[in-house]
Order: structure tokens, then C-alpha cells, then sequence
């Protein structure tokens, strides 16, 4: 196996915000934690990165519920439980590009019927708040118990119990969450636009159309964003300052980040995980548990070969994926450009494509609107994405050096280039940064399989396998592990895995110091 280095309780593999709100709370709990991170930088795909002046996120760009607490957004409780303090720029429109014509619209239930009345009139606002009628309950039923107390073991009668008659007064509604949201938008609403709508939405969540995404998820996004008084989110000092904010609580308790600590291997003594192999031959111990926060294929090849069961192989491998991404990092003038710019914009090209059809749907995000320290003075810094639409194989196999390679993302990154142009139409001659980044520059800095956003598990058809695997002293958290992929998932995925290792006192403690 090599020399033995170093040791410590828990491991955890990828600092991705799943796997740094796992090693937060660990520490919080008492562990001595380390997180190994193959990149120069914390965060996974929620990094952010500086250049020439420009301060770029590399992912998550859209944020709610994190700016007041009691927060039903897992991510908040894990930063309140860690007791450090992220602030935020708060706003509540973002632009939209559709279809039907181009306008600003906001966050919160009337707001949107506005937008609803000037589209398609009185009838589709009747659908829709007949559609918030049949989400009340299941609204409730979601968040009913925090993920803060969730656990996979005997002890979460403990911890989840308490909230057992919130949920069983829900327990028709919870019923409902499993199954597909089309379900139940189907039966209330008619409505083309409201129906593309919906579907934007659940595509943004899970990266499936509505007949693929969980209920569950839908009901906690109607929780969030279509409630009186409702703001959208963006931390101060951008998306890179969450990373460090929960790089802080994790320091704040003892927990060590090592940067630039490529993980070869998962060791395996007899049938457990009993610690980890670096590139370079160190190897760290881990007394308690090894987590990994890469996803479910790459945590696989992390596996000496013929340790887990070939049927819990060949279940893993096949879990079908979504695509990649496309990316734009620009830094440009912004003189002249309009003071009331929107700080987030969606574009989506044909509704009869379908929400996810490649180059369909573009997302502009543009946050130095809000926090000018991101650019230079009298600068934006935009990222322009296609969110987990980029087919993978169209890349497979180029070199990144070639023309061929250059040909192809200047190819392939016009249509965000057409779609920010509907935003700021003389972009172009506004330029002073501009970077591509593809699916294999997913592959590459973000170790990812294929560069994909993640599992695409449709509802009803399958179940995301949670935190335990059948190989002691080895949890899975992140995106391969809960529903919805984005940040809220994947920081509730690291709460589970933490708290599933906890003494149930540790963990009713925490529960109580966030207000449960």
C-alpha cells in the first residue's frame, strides 16, 4: 500500500460545495477532516476564477434563500450551523429572451401574474393561480422537514422524528412529491406558455424536462421563488465567496483543505475504505470514513479494481447522464450601457425544440450589475452558459491544441454570442476578455465524466442512491447522490453524509444552535 503519511477521521474527496458542507459540519461535529482537492482552487463547479481584472463564476451564478435565516435552502443551514456569515446582494428581476418577446420579469407570485396578464391574458393567470392552489400543500409537504436533520441511520427518529407530525398532517401531499411534476401539471394547466414556462423551470433544476423532475424539487422552488416578498440572492464578492465562506467554517473547527491533492485511489484493506492514495505515492488514513464528492462515475474509477460487487458496478456505471456545458467569460466597456441592466437573463431560441435540445436555452449572467468589484471600474464581467445542453460526444476524442478544436467552440459558442447580443447588441465592439470554455474543459479542471452536469435519473424511474454504498467506511455525497443537482441538493447530500457519521446528540445539537 506504500507509506503510511498521515491520518485523520474523515477524508473527503472533491471540494465542491457538497463535499465542503460535508467536511464543515464533520469538523462542527468533532472529526478531524481533510478535504482533498485536485484543482489550485476550491469549489468544484461552483469555483470562481480572476483574470486580467475580471472576476468569473465557473457555474452556479442564480442564488436564493441565502440571505435570511431560517432558510428552507440547505446550503443556508449548513452556513448557519457552521455560524459564518455570507452577505448578499439582494434583487428580484431577471430578464427574459423567449419566444414571445423579450421583457424583465420578477420573482413572487403576483409579480409573475403581471407578466402572465400582459402575455396571454386573464385566463392563464386563472391557471396559474389555480396551479398555486394545488402547490400549497405540496409546498408544505417539502419542506416539512429540514434536510438538516435528515441521517440514513436508526438515529433519525431522533433528529427527523420530531418533525413526524408536520409531515403525516402533509402526508397526502408527500404522496404526490415522488412522482414526475407533469403529473400534476398536467391536470391543471393548458396553458402553452405557462407549460413551456414550467418546463424552463424544471430543466433548470434537474436538467430533465417536467416529465423527469421529482415533484419534490418543484414543490421547493415554488417554496422559494413564488412566495410574497421574495428575493433573489447573489453574495458579495461574487459566487467565489460562498466557496470561501464555507472553506472558513470549515477552518473555523479544525478541518484542513489541501489544494493541488490529486486523489489516485480509494485504499482498501479487506472489504472497507480505509483511506486514500495521492498522485505521488502519499497516502492518508482515514479513521472513520472516506467521502466522495466526485461523481458516481468518477468516484468508481477511484476503486481497486474487483473491490465492489460487478451488479453495484454495473448499476453505478449505467446511470444515464446530462450533457455538458458551453461557457463564455467576457470582460467588456460597459460605458453607456443602461443603469437598470438586469443582473440574470434566459434565452431559449424555439419552445417547439424542446427545453432540452442543444443550444436551446442560454443563460446570461452579468453580477458586477450588482457588485462592481467584480470588474475593473466602468467594466462588466458576464458569464454566458448553455446549462447542461452541450452534447459530450461532439468533442470526444479532439485535441485542445488543434484547429479543429478551435474551429469547433468558436463554432459552438455563437449561439450564446447571439443570444447575449440580444441583451447588449453591440457586445462585440465592447470587448477586452473573452474565454470558451467547453465540455472538455468541464473534463479537464473539473474532473468530471464526460464533462456532464450529472445524473439525469427521470422520476419515476429511478431513485438517486443517497450517501451509503455497500462498501463500509465509503459515503458518496454531491450531485450523484440527491435530486435536483444544483447548489441546494448537493449541500443537502453533504449534510446527510456528515450527519449519518455524527452521534446523534452532535447532531440534535446543531439542530437546535439553527432554530430547529
Amino acid at each position: 500500500m506504500g507509506q503510511l503519511d498521515s491520518s485523520a477521521d474523515c477524508i473527503i474527496i472533491g471540494s465542491g460545495v457538497g463535499g465542503l458542507c460535508c467536511a464543515g459540519l464533520l469538523a462542527r461535529y468533532g472529526f478531524e477532516t481533510v478535504v482533498c482537492e485536485s484543482h489550485n482552487i476550491p469549489g468544484g463547479a461552483a469555483h470562481a476564477f480572476e483574470y486580467q481584472g475580471y472576476h468569473f463564476d465557473s457555474g452556479p451564478s442564480l442564488h436564493s434563500g441565502l440571505s435570511y435565516s431560517p432558510s428552507s435552502n440547505p446550503l443556508k443551514q449548513v452556513l448557519d450551523a457552521l455560524d459564518v456569515d455570507l452577505p448578499c446582494y439582494t434583487y428580484d428581476t431577471w430578464g427574459c429572451c423567449l419566444p414571445e418577446g423579450q421583457f424583465d420579469t420578477t420573482v413572487g407570485a403576483d409579480s409573475f401574474c403581471k407578466t402572465l396578464a400582459e402575455l396571454r391574458g386573464t385566463e392563464a393567470v386563472e391557471e396559474w393561480r389555480q396551479l398555486q392552489d394545488v402547490m400549497a400543500p405540496l409546498k408544505e409537504a417539502a419542506i416539512a422537514i429540514p434536510p438538516a436533520a435528515l441521517r440514513l441511520d436508526w438515529g433519525a427518529i431522533q433528529t427527523a422524528g420530531s418533525f413526524a407530525p408536520s409531515l403525516l398532517k402533509h402526508l397526502p401531499a408527500v404522496m404526490k412529491l415522488t412522482g414526475p411534476f407533469s403529473q400534476i401539471m398536467n391536470g391543471v394547466v393548458q396553458d402553452s406558455f405557462i407549460r413551456n414556462w414550467l418546463g424552463l423551470l424544471c430543466f433548470l433544476l434537474s436538467g430533465l424536462p417536467a416529465s423527469g423532475t421529482s415533484a419534490a424539487e418543484m414543490a421547493f422552488m415554488f417554496a422559494e421563488w413564488y412566495r410574497p416578498g421574495v428575493k433573489l440572492d447573489y453574495p458579495v464578492g461574487g459566487s467565489g465567496a460562498l466557496v470561501d465562506t464555507l472553506v472558513t467554517g470549515l477552518q473555523k473547527f479544525g478541518g484542513e483543505l489541501r489544494l493541488k491533492a490529486h486523489v489516485d485511489e480509494i485504499l482498501v484493506e479487506g472489504d472497507r475504505a480505509v483511506g486514500v492514495r495521492l498522485r505521488g505515492g502519499e497516502t492518508l488514513r482515514a479513521r472513520k470514513a472516506v467521502i466522495s464528492n466526485a461523481s458516481v462515475w468518477d468516484t468508481l474509477k477511484l476503486m481497486p479494481q474487483g473491490s465492489l460487487p460487478q451488479r453495484f458496478v454495473t448499476e453505478r456505471s449505467q446511470t444515464p447522464e446530462c450533457d455538458s456545458f458551453m461557457h463564455l467569460h467576457l470582460g467588456i466597456d460597459a460605458v453607456g450601457l443602461p443603469a437598470d441592466l438586469a443582473c440574470h437573463h434566459i434565452v431559449v431560441n424555439d419552445w417547439d425544440a424542446g427545453v432540452t435540445a442543444p443550444q436551446n436555452v442560454i443563460l446570461i449572467s452579468i453580477p458586477s450589475v450588482l457588485d462592481a468589484s467584480l470588474a475593473p471600474a466602468g467594466h462588466h464581467a458576464i458569464h454566458v452558459y448553455t446549462p447542461g445542453n452541450e452534447p459530450y460526444d461532439l468533442w470526444a476524442g479532439l485535441d485542445r491544441k488543434s484547429d479543429a478544436y478551435a474551429r469547433l467552440k468558436a463554432e459552438r459558442s455563437e449561439v450564446m454570442w447571439k443570444g447575449l447580443e440580444r441583451v447588449i447588441p453591440d457586445v462585440r465592439d465592447r470587448l477586452k476578455v473573452s474565454l470558451v470554455g467547453t465540455p472538455l474543459t468541464h473534463e479537464r479542471f473539473l474532473r468530471r465524466h464526460r464533462g456532464s452536469y450529472g445524473p439525469a435519473i427521470s422520476a419515476g424511474d429511478g431513485l438517486f442512491p443517497g450517501a451509503k454504498t455497500p462498501f463500509p467506511g465509503l459515503l458518496c455525497c454531491g450531485d450523484s447522490t440527491f435530486p435536483g443537482i444544483g447548489l441546494p441538493a448537493v449541500a443537502a447530500s453533504g449534510m446527510i453524509a456528515a450527519n449519518t457519521l455524527a452521534p446523534v446528540d452532535q447532531h440534535r445539537k446543531m439542530l437546535r444552535a439553527i432554530g430547529y
